[in-house]
């Protein structure tokens, strides 16, 4: 059977809510101006899972009409009582690179206790690319949680201030061989010759990946 927007709609008002979610996969099948459409009222579903799913494919159908996409995901930032929804908006954000909401982000950060919405806003700000986040990653890489601080250490590679070299270098002998593989990522982004010093010396890494990750970008 094929996949119509007409069957899309029908799923979309199913009481089951496994078809509504079959529905929001079905989306990647339709023009994605017809699919942006739809997926609105589904971002509201009562189903956490359905809302996940759909907030997740704001990233792509997002660029449809970026205004609303900002008021939309801005709200289910702020006002979802699903942190994975929050996280999965965050996500967005950062991929249509909505500068926007970046003090909504930054305020978020501050205010949640779930370390899964800290991560996803840490995570999205390299993606965002706004020069306003330095602070807030310098902030992060003193978090408890090592996937934040993993995090934080990507996106200041990502955002590309060279402010951020200093901070980024002490976790080149990171016991964590994941965090040194981040780090080779992060340093990657810079041309300078300190960072190429500490990938050079990443390349003889004890972990494989680390090593190779290193030599590639050297090479």
């Amino acid at each position: 059977m094929s996949v119509t927007p007409e069957s899309v709609k029908e799923l979309l008002r199913s009481d089951d809510f496994g078809q509504r979610l079959s529905a929001i996969n079905q989306l990647r099948q339709l023009d994605p101006a017809i699919a942006f459409e739809l997926i609105q009222p589904a971002i509201a579903d009562q189903s956490v899972r359905v809302r996940y799913a759909a907030v997740s494919q704001m990233s792509t159908l997002g660029s449809q009409n970026a205004p609303l996409s900002l008021e939309i995901l801005r709200r289910c930032l702020l006002e979802d009582p699903e942190p994975d929804v929050q996280a999965a908006a965050a996500d967005a954000l950062g991929a249509l690179k909505l500068t926007e909401a970046y003090e909504d982000l930054e305020r978020l950060y501050h205010q949640t206790p779930e370390w899964l919405v800290k991560f996803s806003i840490v995570a999205c700000l390299g993606e965002l690319g706004d020069p306003r986040s330095f602070s807030l990653l310098e902030a992060a890489l003193q978090s408890d949680n090592e996937l934040v601080k993993t995090a934080a250490i990507g996106s200041l590679g990502e955002l590309g201030d060279e402010r951020a070299l200093p901070l980024i270098l002490p976790y080149a002998s990171n016991p964590d061989w994941q965090i040194r593989y981040r780090v080779a990522q992060a340093l990657s982004r810079f041309d300078h010759p300190e960072a190429r010093a500490a990938l050079e010396q990443l390349t003889q890494d004890e972990m494989e990946p680390v090593a190779q990750e290193a030599k590639s970008y050297l090479g």
